[in-house]
Order: structure tokens, then C-alpha cells, then sequence
């Protein structure tokens, strides 16, 4: 019998290519808006702590050091106002966030005909999750549409691509149907430090106030990789549950899904030192002030995008229109329609460039 490959969808970023190549013939270069991914240096501090603990001999602990995962707990009394209860118990370092998200299903026991939902505009990984062990995906935002049969529930604060933030009230109303309906419910909060209405981190979904107390059947995934410019460290934690903690470390030990031991040193680095994350908050936050309002002058309208390290943009027009119309001034970004339907009129414009970068994108949107 024919082996059958996996049935997954075609990578979305292939089909940005010829756009890419657009905006690369422009006589002034490209502007990359697209992909999220840092341009600015790992803190010197967080490169210390790697190179001090290269002499890594032995395995690390999946489960992360014990330094780490104390780490960990301060960081979410210090910055996600998560005090009450939490401990090593309740967390766990991933390589990233995103293999954590596209192997959490596998880890949870979700098979075919499962239900994952997910929200109506959300990160491609959930769904590639749900793939990989044939669960079939529902997206919708409002609890009261999510099926009694779900197993499995992604909500995502900030939002990627919208910057939405959802309150503590939206979040323990979603806790509150996941827990009725006997679902996991995982939120990614990965953009929680850039709040662009508060200097708060944004709310998260373990705050005593949306869990009253009882942490089952919810987890919250973070990563550092925008917080700490280690997007090519691979480092990710998460926490909740410790029930469901169990299991999908119970699975990761089995398939040796542990951070390497110097990229754990540098994480507890990087969760100790908040000066260099306020830094980075105000580089993106001074590279927004510019941007946002030059794409406003240059026709276009801002939704949401109250959080996050993108803009939300639209004129109305086809997605993938717009997305010609500003390769040709040598500025690529991405189409709503790769996060669902519901974006096919808007753009996400990254503020991941520098600053020279997007001084230019500002000067070409004027022109």
C-alpha cells in the first residue's frame, strides 16, 4: 500500500515570494514589514550568560534547571501579575513557541476527530497542530459557538495579526465555557510586554482574577524571542496546569524536546533583567509613532493594533491588492487572508525593521 504524506496546507510565506521580489527590484531596495522576526542585538547581558555555559557536557533536564523554572515563577509575580499559588510545578521551558504549539495536540492526546478551535483570525500554527494528528478546527471568538465536543481551545493576547488584547472579563468568560465544556484552553501571549495603551504587560490568562484560584485545564504559552531579540535561541516556556504540565513533559522526555543547556542559562538572564526589555519597548514604540500615522496620511485605517509588534492595516481594498500596491514602493508585508477569511481586506505591517528601515518605508508611503 502507497504511503500517504501528512495532509498540510502550503506553507503561506511561498506565496508571498514573487511580492518579495517585487519589492527587491525597487531602485531604493526593500523594506521587509512581513515577517516578525528581531533586527536589533541580543542584549549583551543575555549573550554573557550563553557564553559562560557553553561547557555543556551533559544532557540538560527537559524540564528545564531548577534555576530556570524558578526563574520562570519570578518573572510571572514580577510581570504578569500571576503571584497566587504558582510553582516549578507550573511551568516548563520549550524550544520556542511554536514547536510548543504545533506539538501540544500530539502531547494532549488529541486524535482524529477531535475538535481544536481556534480564533476567527489566528496564527497558522494551531491549525497545523490540529493537522498533525488529524483534529479537525473550528474558528470562532465567541465562547458560546465553541462545540461541547471541544478538546482543545487557543486564544491568543495580544492578538497575531490584530494586536487585539482581550480583558480579564473576555478571558475568565472564555476559562469558564472551556471548563463547562471539559476543554484545555491555551492562550499565546507571546507580545504581553508591548502594550501600546498601558505600561502594564497586557493581561494574562493565569491572573487570579480570570482563573479564581484554579489553574486546571488552562495553560499560557510566552516566548522571548520579541521581548529579548533571541528569536535564534529557541527560547519559550510554558505554564499552568500542573496536571497538564505533566503530561506534555511526560511526552517531551520521551522525545528529548529539551533547551539546550547554555540557551537555558541565557532565559534566566533574560527573565531577570527588565531594563532591556523597556528598551526594547520604547524602540518599537517610537518606530509605531512614525509608522502608524504615515500609513493613516498615505489612505489607510488602523484596527485594532492596541498591542503587539504589528499594524493592522486596511484601505478596503483586496488583501493581496494592497500587498502588490506596496511591493511596487518597495515595501512587503503580509496579507490578512494567510490568518483566515476575515482578513482578507487588510495587511499586517511589522514594526520589526530598523529604524533607518522604517524612515524609508515612511518617506516612500509619503510619496
Amino acid at each position: 500500500m502507497a504511503r500517504e504524506p501528512l495532509a498540510l496546507p502550503d506553507f503561506p510565506w511561498d506565496a508571498l515570494a514573487p511580492r518579495a521580489d517585487r519589492a527587491r527590484a525597487h531602485p531604493g531596495g526593500i523594506v521587509d514589514l512581513s515577517v516578525g522576526s528581531p533586527v536589533d542585538p541580543t542584549p549583551q547581558v543575555v549573550r554573557d550568560a550563553l557564553a559562560v555555559a557553553t561547557d555543556a557536557h551533559a544532557y540538560p533536564q527537559t524540564a528545564g534547571s531548577p534555576a530556570l523554572r524558578d526563574a520562570i515563577v519570578t518573572w510571572f509575580a514580577a510581570r504578569r501579575g500571576v503571584e497566587q499559588g504558582l510553582s516549578v510545578a507550573n511551568v516548563l521551558p520549550t524550544i520556542g513557541s511554536k514547536e510548543l504549539i504545533a506539538t501540544l495536540p500530539l502531547a494532549l492526546g488529541l486524535h482524529a476527530g477531535d475538535i481544536v478551535v481556534q480564533p476567527t483570525l489566528a496564527y497558522p500554527t494551531y491549525a497545523i497542530g490540529a493537522a498533525l494528528v488529524g483534529a479537525s478546527v473550528v474558528s470562532a471568538d465567541d465562547p458560546a459557538e465553541w462545540p461541547a465536543e471541544t478538546k482543545l481551545i487557543w486564544v491568543n493576547s495580544p492578538g497575531n495579526p490584530t494586536g487585539g488584547v482581550l480583558s480579564t472579563d473576555r478571558l475568565k468568560t472564555m476559562v469558564e465555557r472551556a471548563r463547562a465544556i471539559g476543554a484545555v484552553i491555551v492562550s499565546d501571549e507571546c507580545y504581553a510586554e508591548f502594550n501600546w495603551a498601558s505600561d502594564e504587560p497586557t493581561p494574562s490568562i493565569l491572573d487570579h482574577r480570570v482563573i479564581a484560584g484554579e489553574r486546571n485545564s488552562v495553560l499560557a504559552v510566552y516566548s522571548l524571542s520579541k521581548q529579548s531579540n533571541l528569536a535564534g535561541y529557541r527560547a519559550g516556556f510554558v505554564a499552568g496546569c500542573s496536571d497538564l504540565i505533566a503530561e506534555i513533559l511526560s511526552v517531551r522526555k520521551h522525545a528529548g524536546l529539551m533547551p539546550p543547556a547554555p540557551v537555558q542559562a541565557a532565559m534566566i538572564s533574560a527573565l531577570g533583567d527588565h531594563e532591556h526589555v523597556a528598551r526594547q519597548r520604547q524602540l518599537y514604540a517610537d518606530r509605531r509613532a512614525r509608522l502608524l500615522p504615515a500609513l493613516e496620511s498615505a489612505g489607510f485605517t488602523i484596527d485594532a493594533s492596541e498591542a503587539g509588534l504589528y499594524l493592522w492595516a486596511t484601505k478596503g481594498d483586496d488583501a493581496w491588492q494592497t500587498v502588490a500596491e506596496l511591493a511596487d514602493l518597495g515595501i512587503l508585508v503580509v496579507p490578512g487572508s494567510f490568518y483566515g477569511a476575515a482578513g482578507s481586506r487588510h495587511v499586517r505591517v511589522a514594526l520589526t525593521a530598523t529604524d533607518a528601515a522604517i524612515d524609508t518605508a515612511t518617506g516612500r508611503l509619503a510619496s
